[in-house]
This record gives structure tokens, sequence and C-alpha cells, in this order.
């Protein structure tokens, strides 16, 4: 098959299609032609007042489709829009015919089109093509599959965000700080023979420290960026009969967990999404942490310990009557799980303290009782009743901060949620590392220059393989697999 080269990869100059709507029964369906003879087998099978080949660009047209081989005939009236190259997604001339989205119409299109001399596009080929001609970069391909798996305002704000190339710009910032980097210390060997240093060493460093701080801030969202783009973990935790599962129902407006007075009616977790603030959570009721012979429920407790070690955020809920109380057996047994709390949790997971019930205290004393909860160790504590409905829509705000600490509301924030991306901000980042190491005046092991140009070298390749300046066909095939057929 006859194939063309770009800087980027090797394409099929074939021309492909595909349905680029959802499968499945609808009101339209879009069907996507991309390639060299786009237009050309468009027009064989397009009825319209005027061919395809001569329509205007970027201008949709209206017409019926129609098999050549059964006269007379038609298969669907239907809306086509022409693209030219290269003003197109792909960069190649585009036709995008709109019809009826009977399943029996959309085979019989696909079908038409392949006699008619199309292939059908593999998974993201149409993204591939518009990636190799050079429309877009590695990493806005990737955000384009991020925005269309985007199912929350958090995350489809910072998919959007990287499909216009606004992290794609600050790699290219940082790859144009290192290449000048790089460029001093090539010009330094190519004279070293003479012993003539032309890049000032202070101004190297400089230069190594600002970009470690940049790709370490970056890397440093990857946390926060994957879970909003998954949504962020976040488990209740307690003992029993606190109201975890009560708290879950009104934080996810519907009776998804069962409530009862027995201590130890859940056994298991119960796992469901809330959207709150345009952010997806993923809550997780754990069953109550108590001492028990029950081999069951402690499989459930045991699940409990491993949902605090894997959440982001931990919601821990105890009773206001438990805290003003003086049982001694109860607060011990408060003071032991947080001890337990923060062996299992990570150290940037946060703590909200859930205090229920306050109801039930005939002073609604919140004072005594968050001072009693700031004993515990929680970043913060809420007095709420999932009765009254007390201070429910400051818990869920509350969860919204802890979820995008440390990010503001800027449509111009980066944050990175791709872990290719993460692995390879690391790696620059270890390499990068050597090169301050080497530069930093007093260092008992000083590197020549030549292994310094080869520790910032790597350091460009790292970063280049983000937006696919350099890359492999394995990677390529790897991440485009993961779209869908007609993107």
């Amino acid at each position: 098959m006859e194939t063309f080269t770009t800087p980027n990869n090797t394409i099929h100059a074939d021309t492909i299609c595909a349905i680029s709507t959802a499968p499945g029964t609808g009101g339209i369906a879009v069907v996507r032609i991309s390639g060299p003879q786009a237009t050309g087998i468009a027009d064989s099978i397009w009825h319209g007042s005027t061919p395809l080949a001569t329509v205007r660009a970027n201008t949709a047209t209206f017409g019926r489709v129609a098999d050549p081989d059964r006269p007379g005939e038609t298969l669907d009236e239907a809306v086509a829009t022409v693209f030219r190259a290269p003003r197109s997604f792909t960069g190649e001339d585009t036709v995008e015919i709109s019809v009826h989205g009977s399943p029996f119409i959309q085979r019989e299109m696909i079908n038409l089109l392949i006699r008619r001399g199309c292939r059908l596009a593999e998974p993201g080929e149409f993204t591939r093509r518009a990636f190799a001609s050079g429309k877009i970069d590695l990493a806005q391909a990737e955000a384009i599959a991020d925005v269309i798996a985007s199912d929350s305002r958090g995350a489809h704000r910072i998919a959007l965000s990287q499909m216009r190339g606004q992290f794609s710009e600050k790699l290219a910032e940082m790859r144009s700080q290192l290449l000048e980097l790089a460029s001093l210390l090539e010009l330094e060997l190519d004279f070293s023979e003479e012993d003539v240093e032309f890049a000032d060493r202070s101004r190297l460093l400089e230069i190594a420290r600002s970009l470690k701080s940049h790709v370490d801030t970056l890397a440093a969202t990857f946390s926060t960026g994957d879970a909003i783009k998954r949504g962020v973990p976040v488990a209740i935790i307690g003992s029993p009969n606190v109201g975890k599962s009560s708290i879950l129902n009104k934080l996810l407006g519907d009776n998804r967990a069962l409530v009862s007075d027995i201590p130890g009616t859940t056994r298991d977790t119960v796992e469901d999404t809330a959207d709150i603030e345009g952010i997806t959570f993923r809550f997780i009721d754990t069953a109550g942490i108590r001492a028990t012979d029950d081999p069951v429920e402690n499989l459930g407790i045991e699940r409990s310990f491993a949902n605090i070690a894997k959440a982001r955020i931990l919601v821990w809920v105890v009773t206001a009557t438990d805290l003003a109380g003086n049982d001694t057996t109860t607060l011990t047994h408060l003071h032991e799980l947080r001890d337990e709390i923060s062996r299992l949790k990570s150290p940037d997971t946060a703590l909200i303290l859930a205090v229920n019930k306050t109801d039930l205290l005939p002073t609604r004393d919140h004072p005594a009782t968050l001072t009693a909860a700031e004993r515990l160790g929680a970043d913060t504590a809420i007095p709420l009743s999932t009765v009254t409905g007390e201070n429910l829509p400051l818990l869920r705000h509350t969860l919204h901060a802890a979820a995008t600490q440390g990010i503001s509301s800027s449509a111009n924030d980066i944050i990175v949620t791709n872990a290719r991306h993460y692995e390879a901000l690391r790696n620059a980042s270890s390499s990068i590392d050597r090169v301050i190491a080497s530069l930093t005046p007093g260092h008992p092991y000083p590197l020549p220059g030549d292994l310094i140009a080869q520790d910032v070298r790597e350091t460009l390749h790292h970063l280049g393989s983000i937006t696919g300046t350099i890359t492999t066909p394995e990677i390529l095939s790897t991440i485009f697999s993961r779209f869908c057929i007609g993107k």
C-alpha cells in the first residue's frame, strides 16, 4: 500500500471512513471521510445541486445519498460538510456526511464507501493523521480523548485547556530554555581543546534550577489532576451506627446505602459517584470499625482499612453525643482509631471529621464538640445532622475545597492528568537534578561538560516525549488504540 512519511510518523496515503457519532440508534449519525480521495469518493454517492468537489470549503450542503449500483434508489437524505486540506482537523481533504441515525443507514453508508474505495479507519486514526500532519501535538491528541471521556465540569475544563495547547506551550517554553543550555554546553565542547568557556556557569545553574522548579510544579499537580479525571476517591469511615450510610445517601441524593440501627449492617463497601460543584467524587461507604468475632464483618472492616490507604479524602464520622460524653471506652476507641487512621492514610490525604447527630445534643454545644474533635487530628471538623440537614451544604463545599486544594479556578492553570506525562516529568526532573549537581560550585564529583550536556539532552528527550517531538511507533500505536474508531 502506498504511504507517505511525515516528521512524526508514517501514514497510509489512502482514504479512510468511519461513523464519528456514538454507536446505536440516534437522530443523526455523522460519517467522516478523510484522505486524498475524500471528495471524489463522496461525490460518487452524492446527489445534490452542486458536486462536493466544487462546494466552497467549510460549508454545508443538502442532498441525498444513493448507491450507483442501485439506480433510482435513495439511501437517505443528508447534509454534507466539506473541509479542504490543509484547513481541516486531519490536515487532509475531509467530508462529513450527516445522515439519519438508523443502524441500517449507518451500516449501508460504511459498506457503500468501502466499495467506492475507502478503508475503514482504525481506532484514533483521524486524530493520528492530525498529529502526523502537524495540526496538533501528542499531548493535544491525548487531551482530545480526555475531552470525549470527561464526565464532569472539572475534568472537562482540564482536558479542554490541554487540547487548546496550554500545556504544550509551557513545555515548549521549557524546551526552549533547555536548548539554550544545551547549545552553550555543546559550543564549549566544540572548542574544548582551546579551553574556552562560552557559558557562564552561574547563568546555566540559574536556568537549570528554574527548569527544575517548573517541572516539579507540573508533576505535583498529577495527584489532583488524576483524581479529578477519574473521580476523587472519598472513604466514609467510622464506628458502627454513627450515620455513615445516612451521610452517603444525603451526598448522593438517593437511598443508595442501607440504613439500620443494628451494628454491622454495612458489612462490605458501598460505592457510588456524585457531582459536587463540577467535580466527580467516588464515595465509598465502609463497614463500621469495631471489635467483633463475626468473620464476615471482620472482612468488611479489613476492607475499610484498605480504603483508608487508597482514599484521597477521608470523611471520619463520629457522633456529637460520643464527643460530648464521658464514656471512657468510647473515647479510648476514638483515639485508637485516630492512631490507626494516621498510620494508614497518605500524608496528602485530607481528613474531614463529620460530627453527626448534633440534633441529639440538648444544648447544641458545637464549640465544645469541635474542641474535642480537634484532639482527633482532623484537618477540619463539621458539626452536622442528617435529620435536620444542618451543615450538609458545608460538607459538600469542604469536600470540593479539599479535592482542589492548591489549584485555583483559573482556566489558565496547567494540571497534569496523564500518567505518561507524569512519568516523563519525573524522569526529566531526575536528569535536570544531575545537571544542577554538576553545575553547583564545590560539588565533590564535578562532571565534565560532555556528560552535563548528555544529561541536558536526556531532559530534552523526556519533555519531547510528552508532545511527540520525540516518540516511537510503538508509543503512538498504544496511545491511539485507546481512541474510538471515528476519532
